[in-house]
């Protein structure tokens, strides 16, 4: 084979990665899980704890993840080969302790998959109009929210259940089958991305969709702050009780919330990171991935938490996070706004590209194993993975959230914990040194290596312990 067949791909530019790293940490966590985190704990009482466990991680995990790629040119697989060939002259423990992340993202990128083709055909409803119409029979409403029935009062005194002007459209549960043809059609998107290539594919689509995603986020943010009672919601947030800073549960789930928004779970963060330039500032980089995936999940919250303020007043202490604030709550809480077809069409698109940028760095670890590990060209390795994707993804479909649970408070902690013990404990401290200061303008200091070894690699084990007991915190 030629040096042009094997020549390795990779990002063109500081901000193409920078992009595609944000784009992989924005994900649905930032959607329909951090708003909650942020209403349910006080605002403020909840930020505080996020923002310092967001800082200790960018420093430590999110660093050695990207160090570990480019160090090793490659993905989970190579990458651990590397650090135990240094260290014992063998590469074969490493390599397949390396499948273990690799298996990982595989995993959740297909139950993302999932998730995806709802995403898709929600933002088909936004564009015809079909989502606006589910719930214009709600378009005037009163302030009533019956937490208990999941309901809205008009007006007229007429209830309108939230479940029941989406429900036909899950047949089984909220994932159940049905779905399949938008399911495909977001898996295809997102493979024809990745066809196309790192620089040519995956970098020139997040150029794209990160900064419109950004930019669409603030202006809903900008126009939700002008409606009545938006200021209900904008009080939650920034809402501190000193008292609740002493809950270990705030500080759990705020650290869940953090180490799982950041994508650190040895494969998505270390792959990209192999396609980064040894010219390239690893600490800067991974200063700018938690400024914006943080900078995300506030728009969130400014756009979610202040929207349902307005239609539910009170009632927003009763809603609860996850699919269903995306796909039923906020449907009918749009519809039930002024200009609530237009917010819907804009929301759902953010939510596309969130989804979408998410998904491509999911499978993007196992595409790049089978380029490194069995040579496949690039189109054969999208093509491979995306049919194991398509057949399993639509397998799943009835018990989605419960292989996302296993996924997410099991394998994915594990997969960060390993990478953090092959970079901190088994790679020598010298050439981790190394590995994170080249490109950097100053020399990073000893305590870069002291605080991963210490803290960051425990806090992972943490994690994992953390999310079997409390059935996930992140």
């Amino acid at each position: 084979m030629s040096n042009e067949e094997t020549k390795r791909d990779g990002f063109s530019s500081k901000w193409g990665f920078i992009l595609a790293c944000i784009g992989s940490a924005v994900g649905m966590g930032n959607i329909w899980r951090f708003p909650i985190m942020v209403q349910k704990y006080g605002g403020m009482t909840f930020l505080i704890p996020y923002f310092i466990f967001v800082i200790l991680i960018a420093s430590s995990g999110v660093m050695e993840e990207f160090a570990l790629g480019r160090r090793a040119a490659a993905g989970p697989v190579g990458a651990f080969g590397m650090c135990t060939e240094e260290r014992t002259g063998k590469r074969r423990s490493g390599e397949l302790i390396g499948a273990i992340p690799i298996i990982g993202a595989l995993m959740l990128a297909i139950g993302y998959t999932v998730v995806l083709g709802w995403i898709f055909k929600y933002t088909w409803l936004a564009i015809s109009g079909g989502l606006f119409a589910m719930g214009q029979d709600m378009s005037i409403i009163g302030p009533a929210f019956d937490a208990t029935s999941a309901t809205l009062t008009n007006a007229n005194g007429e209830a309108f259940s939230f479940v029941q002007s989406v429900g036909a459209m899950f047949s089984s549960g909220l994932f159940g089958i049905g779905n399949g043809v938008w399911q495909l059609i977001g898996l295809v998107v997102s493979m024809a991305i990745m066809a196309m290539g790192v620089a040519g594919g995956i970098e020139k689509a997040n150029k794209v969709m990160m900064p419109v995603l950004f930019f669409l986020f603030l202006g809903l943010g900008i126009y939700i702050a002008t409606l009545d009672g938006s200021s209900e919601g904008y009080k939650y947030i920034f809402t501190i009780n000193p008292a609740g800073l002493a809950s270990v549960e705030v500080w759990v789930f705020a650290f869940g919330q953090a180490f799982f928004s950041l994508s650190v779970a040895g494969n998505g963060s270390v792959i990209y990171g192999s396609y980064l330039s040894k010219k390239e500032d690893i600490p800067g980089s991974a200063r700018n991935v938690a400024v914006f995936d943080t900078l995300a999940a506030l728009l969130a919250a400014f756009v979610i938490i202040p929207a349902m303020a307005v239609v539910l007043g009170a009632g927003i202490n009763d809603v609860n996070g996850g699919p269903g604030l995306m796909f039923v709550y906020l449907v009918n809480v749009f519809n039930a706004m002024p200009g609530g077809r237009i917010i819907g069409l804009i929301f759902f698109i953010c939510v596309l590209f969130a989804g979408v940028s998410s998904i491509v760095n999911l499978y993007e670890a196992p595409v790049a194993f089978l380029q490194e590990k069995f040579k496949f060209n690039r189109v054969a390795a999208v093509a491979a993975i995306g049919v194991i994707g398509a057949l399993v993804s639509l397998s799943i479909q009835p018990w989605t959230s419960q292989w996302m649970d296993v996924v997410s408070i099991y394998i994915c902690p594990l997969g960060a914990m390993l990478a953090g013990i092959m970079f901190f404990w088994v790679l020598k401290k010298e050439t981790a040194m190394d590995a994170v200061s080249e490109g950097a303008k100053k020399r990073v200091g000893d305590w870069f290596h002291t605080l991963g070894k210490f803290v960051y690699v425990p806090l992972a084990l943490l994690a994992l312990i953390l999310g079997a007991f409390y059935g996930g915190i992140g």
